[in-house]
């Protein structure tokens, strides 16, 4: 199909124009304006005609368009509804595409998806990325893989190792669902209007099974939550956050075998995943 490519500066700006759209900041909206970084995001999701892709807050098409065009079936939800007629004259004649009004975090997914598995590919609002992303987690959708354009930093975060300054709640919780790796990063100047920082695109392969083993999810992310919440304090100290004294805290981490003059960022997924699975048994 020849269509012009909304990847580009000329053509974005004249849909902006035709339309007379300004990117809304409340919805954390920047038009991306560069082909490559849209043909290395749709690489990176590793589309055949085969696949189903659910793409969330596709904007103005440009990345929708990408997806389209790798031949998958692609299911398009947007937010904003200014931009529904916009989606539906630069997506004319892509039969493989359906975009849904609404928000992701409340629309049925498996309904819209309507396949058996599918992937996930999008150009998340920095203001919104955590919560969209762990909606998709939590909900354990049959979701193959996870491609994102994130702020740098943000991405940083759900791939850092333990023992660095960007490991945190949401590196263990991104880690325990699925392998993150940074693809590659984007600069400002690849959007209008230019973001203020860089952005990253992450790839987020979803696990077929957790890499630790817990007796309990949500007390493993309560744990996590306590052991981060005060984060240049010792575990010994922060793990009274789980509501308990500091004598059970310390028997706690005996039976664990964590020293608890350690800070939560040294720790491991293996052991956060026996402070956990020790908890009942501690302070019980």
């Amino acid at each position: 199909m020849d269509k012009p490519v909304i990847a580009s500066p000329a053509v974005t700006h004249h849909i902006l124009h035709r339309f007379k759209l300004r990117a809304d900041k409340k919805l954390g909206q920047n038009f991306l304006i560069d082909e490559d970084i849209v043909r290395r995001i749709v690489e990176a999701a590793e589309l055949t005609p085969a696949d189903t892709v659910l793409e969330v807050g596709p904007g103005i098409g440009t990345l929708t368009q990408g997806l389209a065009e790798s031949g998958a079936k692609v299911v398009a939800v947007e937010l904003d509804k200014r931009l529904l007629p916009v989606l539906a004259t630069t997506l004319d004649g892509y039969d493989n595409v359906r975009v849904v009004s609404g928000d992701i975090l409340q629309v049925d997914i498996m309904r819209e998806v309507d396949a058996p598995d599918f992937k996930v590919c999008a150009n998340l609002p920095y203001y919104i990325t955590t919560p969209i992303i762990f909606a998709l987690l939590e909900k354990r959708l049959p979701m193959e893989r996870l491609v994102a354009m994130v702020q740098k930093e943000v991405a940083e975060r759900m791939a850092a190792r333990p023992g660095g300054k960007d490991y945190g709640a949401l590196s263990v919780a991104i880690q325990y669902y699925t392998e993150p790796e940074i693809a590659f990063i984007v600069p400002p100047s690849s959007f209008i209007p230019a973001p203020a920082v860089d952005s990253a695109v992450i790839v987020c392969k979803r696990r077929s099974r957790p890499p630790v083993q817990v007796c309990d999810e949500g007390l493993f992310f309560r744990v996590v939550k306590a052991a981060f919440s005060l984060r240049r304090k010792m575990l010994s100290n922060s793990l009274k956050n789980m509501g308990v004294n500091g004598e059970q805290v310390a028997r706690w981490l005996e039976l664990a075998a964590v020293d608890g003059k350690r800070r939560a960022e040294t720790l491991s997924l293996e052991e956060f995943a026996r402070l956990t699975n020790t908890f009942g048994e501690a302070c019980g």
